[in-house]
């Protein structure tokens, strides 16, 4: 696996190195030892999945409050997504800025989204089924998100949205 440093110090975007041969390939997507030597420590202690049947399909901006704050890993293994992530650290140097990245079953890349940041993505194909790693449980009461058209964010989706659920299209502004 190759760790790609992303503008954020603690994100990064995971390239696949497979071994190949007449069978096909190999490859690994996780690695405890190899996440450390990237100073990512979490435990994931769920996994999960989403699917979206249609393109253009919008979910996020999403992310669990302090104490259930979580750190995931994404990967694409059906279709393509546009992926955003944006970082919600007061203190921090990056604070609102947001980064995206194409994650896809054909790039079989995976993105590394440390606790404290929102994530959503939009589906670039039908189709397109989304793994998580989740480095906390779920906690409904911690559940929180910001608009996805957030003018303080400026966040530029590639598509015009097709499906977006109700809670996504009124996540709270955040103040300027």
């Amino acid at each position: 696996m190759k760790f790609i440093q992303t503008i954020f110090r603690e994100a990064f975007l995971i390239v696949p190195e497979p071994v190949q041969d007449s069978r096909g390939f190999f490859e690994r997507i996780y690695c405890e030892r190899e996440f450390a030597t990237h100073g990512i420590q979490d435990v994931f202690v769920q996994h999960s999945r989403s699917f979206s049947a249609l393109r253009g399909t919008l979910r996020g901006m999403h992310f669990q409050k302090h104490p259930h704050a979580e750190a995931k890993v994404v990967s694409c293994a059906n279709g393509a997504i546009h992926d955003v992530i944006v970082d919600l650290r007061p203190s921090s140097e990056t604070f609102r800025r947001w980064q995206e990245f194409e994650l896809s079953s054909a790039n079989r890349h995976q993105l590394y989204v440390p606790a404290g940041f929102a994530h959503g993505f939009q589906t670039l194909e039908d189709n397109s089924e989304i793994n998580y790693l989740i480095s906390n449980f779920y906690d409904s009461s911690a559940s929180a998100g910001v608009r996805h058209d957030d003018p303080a964010l400026g966040i530029d989706w590639p598509l015009s949205i097709t499906v977006i659920s109700d809670r996504d299209r009124n996540w709270p502004l955040m103040t300027v």
